[in-house]
């Protein structure tokens, strides 16, 4: 790293602003007005990597499998134009599922900007409502304050992704870089840092012990904070069940006694009962999303609700909450345990209730055993993934968006934090094969599968490309292919009429277009033939495609209804769960 103080370009202060940031590698294209940058890179080539994407949209959402794998902040680049619009997208994801990211830019020179010059879009603009902040950089002088900023802001409070937008000749001029900078941020606040509220603490402690049927939601903040520990040692010393959001899986292992499942629309029926009859529910980490409560007003009716958050303004935003928590999960809860009893009676008889509804609407959710049919059903993959997970250790697992989503949510056991990444606020089909790529990349001593159905495969499968040129071994892929888009058909059959408009999907011979790529493809549409595969897979030193040709009208149960409360489930297309009979 350079200390002299001769005059950079300020690509060159780009370059060594990301390196005294700690970024190691970057996901993106170049183009025209950011190609000065990509003409300081080699001289860091020692330094900083540059992954080579073949869409912007997947640089960015590889960027996002980079920080979700690793917990540092990701970094994508594109040009101006079409180069930063492409970026969107995945800004987008970030913002929704609190993603650290970081997206430059190019602009045109400043001289043009407001004439409609060639590939000039307002990027700044559009990206307002999706970032913590964003920066149009016009002076070379501005660069080691914003990137210092841009880092900060990114990845700490409730992380998010900030856009640097840097003009050409901005990255052209040459100054001599002042890094002694100070961070000036009007407004902003990082509640990681904002002092425990030992009152609010106490009366959390108070509604626990009072208690009869408590329950603890693990959401992706726990993962975020690291405080996966932190919620075990808690739910051990009370007693308490813990229930783990789509993004909070893996935050508590899933094997242990005192573990139920995932809550919401896709969730089990007594993990959804469980929540209509506690009495109260600690939420840690997570901003109770739709996806997860159903009908608002009915949700959790008889309960006291403790949030624990790091973002204040997603306290109470959808659901009441009678203690409010800020600030980052592991510090707050390290208060918590010191402020609760070491002998807290364990409340077992509740326990015992909810594994009593278990028992009796488990074995009516007929896709966890094996159908009385010859054709290939999705569940005969995953309990085939399941078990080679188990036994061969050291992964994580990208899914895509969609059917095979909730499958592995459902059916997959998440034992450790940061082994399941998705797309979940957005829920962007294509997020997975970029996303596995930067996942690869954070973790090469892991084996990274991915999960994606037929659909968002053909969004992004150009990235295949990406995972050749760049030597990646460690990314075997699990294409769940049924022919349709399934989420979507689904719908189509239970509330639609079955009127399968815009979802009958075609595609490709996928093994002969991932050979295409010199990626090794095989094909599967028979059970017996299942785990040899997945062993195949995992055993090849490179890049695999399965195609699983599974059952192409499988659905996904149970399910919540649009509208309908977390009590009223479907858990076949003819037979809904009947209501909740809520204790007293």
């Amino acid at each position: 790293m350079s200390t002299t103080l001769e005059a950079r370009t300020g690509a060159q202060i780009m370059c060594e602003a990301l390196i005294r940031q700690g970024v190691e590698v970057m996901f993106g294209i170049p183009g025209g007005a950011i190609m000065p940058f990509y003409h300081a890179m080699p001289e860091y080539a020692d330094r900083l990597r540059h992954v080579l994407c073949r869409h912007e949209q997947g640089a960015g959402h590889a960027a996002e499998g980079y920080a979700r794998a690793s917990g540092r902040v990701g970094v994508c680049i594109g040009t101006s134009g079409p180069g930063a619009t492409n970026l969107v997208t995945p800004i987008a994801d970030a913002w929704m599922d609190s993603t650290p990211l970081v997206a430059i830019t190019g602009q045109v020179h400043s001289a043009l900007i407001g004439t409609d010059a060639f590939q000039e879009t307002d990027i700044t603009g559009i990206t307002v409502p999706i970032t913590k902040h964003n920066y149009l950089v016009r002076h070379v002088a501005d660069l080691p304050r914003v990137f210092a900023e841009a880092f900060h802001l990114a990845s700490t409070g409730r992380p998010g992704p900030v856009l640097v937008d840097v003009t050409k000749d901005a990255q052209q001029a040459t100054a001599v870089p002042e890094w002694d900078v100070t961070l000036d941020l009007p407004g902003y606040r990082d509640d990681r840092e904002r002092a425990v509220d030992h009152d609010a603490v106490r009366e959390a402690v108070r509604l626990l012990q009072r208690a009869r049927r408590p329950l603890i939601l693990a959401g992706n903040g726990v993962i975020q904070s690291g405080a996966h520990a932190e919620l075990r040692t808690l739910a051990e010393r009370t007693g308490i069940p813990v229930i783990t959001t789509l993004h909070g899986l893996g935050a508590f292992p899933q094997d242990h006694p005192l573990s139920l499942g995932m809550p919401g629309m896709h969730g089990w029926v007594h993990v959804n009962r469980a929540i209509q009859e506690c009495d109260v529910l600690f939420n840690i980490g997570s901003r109770f999303d739709d996806r997860v409560t159903g009908k608002v007003s009915a949700f959790a009716p008889r309960a006291a609700v403790i949030h624990l958050d790091v973002d204040p303004s997603e306290i109470g935003k959808n659901v009441r909450t009678a203690v409010a928590l800020v600030g980052d999960a592991r510090r707050v809860l390290r208060v918590l345990l010191d402020e609760l009893p070491a002998c807290a009676p364990p409340p077992s008889a509740w326990l015992a209730r909810i594994r009593a509804m278990q028992e009796v609407h488990e074995p009516r959710q007929a896709y966890r055993r094996r159908p009385d049919t010859p054709v290939l059903m999705p569940h005969d993959v995953y309990a085939a993934l399941n078990a080679a997970l188990a036994a061969r250790g050291s992964y994580r697992v990208v899914t895509d968006v969609g059917q095979h989503q909730m499958w592995a949510a459902q059916l997959l056991d998440w034992r450790r934090p940061r082994t399941h990444i998705t797309s979940g606020g957005s829920g962007t089909m294509g997020f997975a094969v970029p996303a596995a790529l930067g996942a690869a990349i954070a973790c090469p001593d892991e084996t990274i599968w991915v999960v994606v159905g037929d659909g968002g495969f053909q969004m992004t499968n150009q990235e295949l490309a990406t995972i050749q040129q760049e030597g990646i071994t460690n990314v075997k892929i699990a294409l769940i292919n049924n022919g349709y888009l399934g989420m979507v058909r689904q719908w189509q059959e239970l509330f639609e009429g079955r009127r399968y408009s815009g979802t009958p999907l075609s595609g490709p011979s996928f093994t002969r277009l991932a050979e295409a790529y010199g990626v090794r493809g095989i094909a599967v549409d028979t059970v017996d033939a299942v785990p040899g595969a997945i062993a195949e897979a995992w055993d090849h030193p490179g890049p695999v495609l399965i195609d699983f040709r599974v059952e192409r009208e499988a659905n996904v149960f149970p399910i919540v209804p649009q509208g309908k409360s977390i009590g009223e489930m479907l858990v076949s297309a003819d037979r809904a769960e009947e209501p909740p009979c809520l204790t007293h």
